[in-house]
């Protein structure tokens, strides 16, 4: 069986997630629910309970990864959730679960998500011009090691279309590094280059 895209959501929690917000989160996670992608949110209020609420309506799968140990502080549209009891350092769970992110504003929390997903090279797309700590970044990067590109746009359609193509790029370079490193292997074997170097190390 395929394994299903697993797409984060993140951003504003209640404090500081407008209705605009509310709107596109919603959209976002009924979109990639229509994709037959797994929704992944942190699992609280504001941008996280829109898109599950979106994703929800649409019949899709919701996850909801939490920083507490109570699993009832999830919002209600998590059909499965996560009680980490990690605190923050659950962003890095959230990061590491996904294949892309997309992010719709956001605050301090949100960066935190970002700078975890940026240090893995997660590919992730952002919402222009509706605020937040993550604006600056959007179509740049983080730092000057250039770890992954933050692509812009504009919609909520074109996020979910944006993420599912970067994550879909991002698998075929996986696949081809992949498919060099065991042909390079084999070549080794076939040559006997790694039996001498296995009597090397003997010696």
């Amino acid at each position: 069986m395929t394994k299903k895209r697993q797409i984060l959501v993140i951003g504003n929690n209640t404090n500081g997630c407008t209705p605009k917000h509310e709107k596109i989160a919603y959209e976002v996670g009924e979109k990639i629910a229509t994709s037959d992608s797994v929704l992944i949110t942190g699992g609280l209020g504001g941008v996280m309970e829109a898109a599950s609420h979106g994703a929800h309506d649409a019949h899709g799968l919701t996850v909801g990864i939490i920083p507490q140990d109570d699993a009832t502080l999830a919002n209600q549209f998590c059909d499965i959730v996560i009680p980490t009891g990690m605190g923050l350092s659950r962003d890095f769970l959230n990061a590491l679960s996904a294949d892309g992110i997309i992010i719709v504003g956001g605050g301090s929390g949100t960066l935190s998500e970002v700078c975890a997903a940026y240090m893995y090279k997660k590919p992730m797309v952002a919402i222009r011009n509706i605020g937040g700590s993550i604006e600056q970044y959007i179509d740049g990067f983080l730092d000057h090691r250039k770890n992954i590109k933050i692509i812009g746009v504009d919609t909520p359609e074109d996020a979910v279309a944006k993420i599912l193509e970067l994550i879909s790029t991002s698998h075929n370079k996986d696949t081809e590094s992949t498919d060099a490193e065991i042909l390079d292997a084999f070549n080794k074997i076939k040559s006997g280059e790694v039996t001498r170097m296995a009597q090397k190390s003997s010696d």
